[in-house]
């Protein structure tokens, strides 16, 4: 009888690639086609409306019931002109996925049926909201949920073989008003970015109205054939392999790291990219990453609300099609022991609506002290809640990534690259001129910034927030996570140092300072506070792990511990002033993080226990027999002792692990069921940390071990030559 595995080799090694064919050799002919963007809004709006909306989508402004109505009937005529016959409100619970729930614009009616979508159905839709992670903010008998419009992230089609739906993104809410999904927090910490920053900005442009932050997301991918991705139970169950020897051959070479896309992985590459380009994703970038089947997209920078909205549709988009090229995507950031896991770089800047980066330097004194104002605000804001930024970032998966020499470590610092470390080091060391042009009242001594930085210092990839020319690039963040939660960090704690900046400027200014010297007297004060973070070594090295704890900053390896955070004073002050948390939501989201972590553990606990006794003990134990009844013939030839010491050696090896194995297994179990009666969330994802988790690398070892032993035909699951090398 075939093995799962060896079918499921052969039906991986017999692909052949389904042909893709794009709308169009331009991709500007068919970008955003289904998308109900500014263009269409134009078209089938009227002018007073489309003009409401927009402001709407600019400025936060509430739309009246009766303009919802307008703009609810011309999203209708669109969508359904695009052959769309359902529409749903898409939203982000906490689950770390997204969400729907399909309505038809059908309805009947006294004088037959119709197509029909009210303002009121745009505006608002009550999902079952009892299901959903809520921290205990809701009981499983108040079930009542809202979803609400975002105008500011389009709608959207989405097109599948079945049919068309449209798609209206929302935030979500529980009855009692508490935020139950990312979009909501967010919105909240950009309005107060935006706010913080306008304030900053009027010290040296009064045209300066609105500050966007703009974010570029780079998305790190697996692909795996998909028969042997169902041969494996790990992978279905937990998106990474418990279990597998590292191949003969992994990225040792380095030799697929921006080599030629492989003519099956292409296909599906161009596929993907059809489909989000459709939907308004301005992907720009594909190629090969470092590990074997591990590739990259990454797209034109947008608005910080829209990008992600991208992102998570992106990862929704990349699943789907992935299916009709038989492949699944992996997004676990460490789907294989041995080679390297996968992140997603967050690249985040600040626009103006004059088109002004503030983090990109200028020609004059001026636009130098704007960008220096903005640039060690940033510095002081990472410095002075580190420990928040790392919370934000926690996860069961990515603490597989921080800190194992592929991916920036646990401890958060900053590099800024040679250049630019002189330069506030500079400003730190000078005396502060109190000389000033009259004309314009600009400080003198502001050192010579090159307005490009882009090529003046070297990347740091061990780093987790570096800065790179004119954006601070945060790459700690997990591949399959939500960047929701680090943008709202960071924009929530730039933010409250852009306020706390503002008002220790304008003290001095009250006392008599010029402007610019108040400015740069306080720039010049964070710099030195703020010294400690920054940081241009080896992130991977233990001498930086050594200094970093003389100099104070947290080494936080394991997320149970790093999501206090979420609910220490610090944090709960800087939420609850700003309006993005509230405490009960900050305590309801520690809970649902923790509850994650323990659950994913969990789920991992048992699918080893499973996978080990119905399938890697019985081949290892079948092979076994095979040798006995071997050794058996040697010893009734009358063979020597020195011709039976090969199979009794390897018995006795298979022996010693399969023991090692089975005890360990037992003790995992037993560990947690123990670990299960405690009733404390964080007490038990600790637990489950420290007493369950620890058994994991026993087990492995030693089942990788029978997996060299066994032999290859009676070993059950595919092994990483076959998942990483079979394109």
């Amino acid at each position: 009888m075939k093995s799962l595995r060896t079918i499921a080799l052969k039906e991986a090694q017999s692909r052949i690639s389904p042909e893709v064919k794009s709308p169009s050799t331009k991709i500007s002919d068919f970008f955003g086609a289904n998308v109900f963007d500014k263009k269409k809004m134009k078209d089938f709006l009227s002018k007073e409306v489309y003009n409401k909306l927009v402001s709407a989508i600019d400025n936060g402004e509430l739309i009246n019931q009766e303009d919802a109505n307008h703009i609810a009937t011309a999203i209708k005529s669109w969508a359904m002109g695009k052959g769309a016959t359902h529409y749903t409100h898409w939203f982000q619970p906490l689950t770390g996925t997204t969400a729907e729930k399909h309505d038809s614009f059908f309805e009947p009616s006294s004088d037959g049926p119709i197509e029909i979508f009210a303002g009121s159905a745009l505006v608002q839709q009550e999902p079952d909201a009892s299901s959903f992670p809520n921290g205990g903010i809701r009981n499983t008998f108040e079930a009542r949920g809202y979803t609400a419009w975002d105008p500011s992230s389009p709608a959207f089609i989405m097109e599948s073989a079945a049919g068309k739906t449209l798609c209206i993104p929302t935030v979500f809410v529980s009855y009692t008003g508490e935020a139950l999904d990312y979009k909501a927090p967010l919105l909240k910490a950009l309005n107060a970015m935006d706010k913080a920053a306008v304030d900053v900005c009027q010290y040296f442009d009064k045209s300066i109205t609105k500050v966007n932050a703009s974010l570029g997301i780079e998305q790190e991918y697996f692909l795996v054939d998909l028969a042997l991705y169902n041969a494996r139970p790990d992978l279905v169950m937990t998106g990474r392999t418990l279990f597998g020897h590292m191949s003969a051959k992994g990225q040792q070479l380095e030799d697929h790291y921006f080599g030629s896309i492989p003519e099956r992985v292409f296909s599906y590459m161009v596929d993907f990219e059809n489909e989000a380009l459709k939907l308004g994703i301005p992907l720009k970038t594909r190629h090969n990453e470092v590990a074997p089947m591990q590739f990259e997209c990454a797209p034109i920078y947008e608005e910080i609300n829209l990008a992600i909205d991208h992102n998570q549709l992106l990862m929704d988009l990349m699943e789907k099609v992935a299916l009709r090229h038989k492949f699944k995507v992996l997004l676990h950031e460490k789907p294989y022991a041995g080679i390297n896991g996968s992140g997603k770089h967050n690249n985040w800047s600040l626009i103006t609506d004059t088109g002004k980066n503030l983090l990109a330097p200028g020609k004059t004194p001026k636009n130098n002290l704007m960008f220096l104002a903005f640039f060690v605000n940033t510095v002081k804001a990472v410095h002075e809640h580190a420990d928040l930024l790392r919370a934000s970032i926690a996860s069961v998966s990515n603490d597989h990534r921080l800190g194992a020499n592929e991916a920036p470590p646990a401890i958060i610092s900053i590099f800024l690259g040679q250049q630019l470390n002189e330069v506030l080091d500079e400003i730190e060391h000078s005396r502060i001129s109190k000389k000033v042009k009259e004309d314009n009242a600009l400080w003198l001594g502001i050192p010579k910034i090159p307005q490009i930085l882009l090529d003046n210092t070297d990347r740091n990839r061990t780093s987790p927030f570096a800065f790179t020319g004119n954006k601070f690039e945060l790459r700690a963040v997990g591949s399959s996570a939500n960047s929701s939660a680090p943008m709202t960090v960071l924009n929530a704690i730039v933010a409250d140092q852009l306020v706390k900046f503002k008002v220790d400027v304008d003290k001095l200014i009250k006392k008599g300072e010029k402007k610019d010297v108040a400015l740069l007297t306080v720039i010049k004060k964070y710099i030195k506070e703020s010294k400690d973070i920054r940081f241009e070594g080896n992130g991977y090295s233990q001498e930086w792990a050594d200094e970093a704890e003389k100099r104070g900053l947290s080494n936080i390896k394991t997320t149970p511990v790093a999501l206090d955070a979420y609910v220490s004073e610090k944090s709960t002050e800087l939420f609850t002033k700003t309006n993005i948390f509230s405490k009960r939501e900050l305590h309801a989201r520690h809970e649902i993080l923790l509850e994650n972590y323990y659950k994913k553990l969990q789920i991992e606990a048992r699918v080893m226990g499973e996978v080990t006794h119905s399938m890697i003990i019985p081949a290892a134990i079948a092979y076994q027999n095979t040798l006995i009844e071997n050794a058996k013939g040697l010893k009734e030839l009358g063979l020597s002792k020195e011709a039976l010491e090969t199979p009794l050696a390897i018995i006795g090896k298979i022996s010693e692990h399969l023991g090692i194995v089975k005890t360990s297994i037992d003790s995992m179990l037993e560990a947690r069921k123990v670990t299960n009666h405690i009733e404390d969330t964080r007490d038990k994802a600790i637990s489950y940390d420290l007493e369950v988790k620890s058994y994991f690398d026993t087990i492995r070892y030693h089942t990788d071990k029978l997996e060299q032993i066994v032999d290859d035909s009676l070993w059950p699951l595919p092994k990483f030559r076959e998942l990483l090398f079979l394109k």
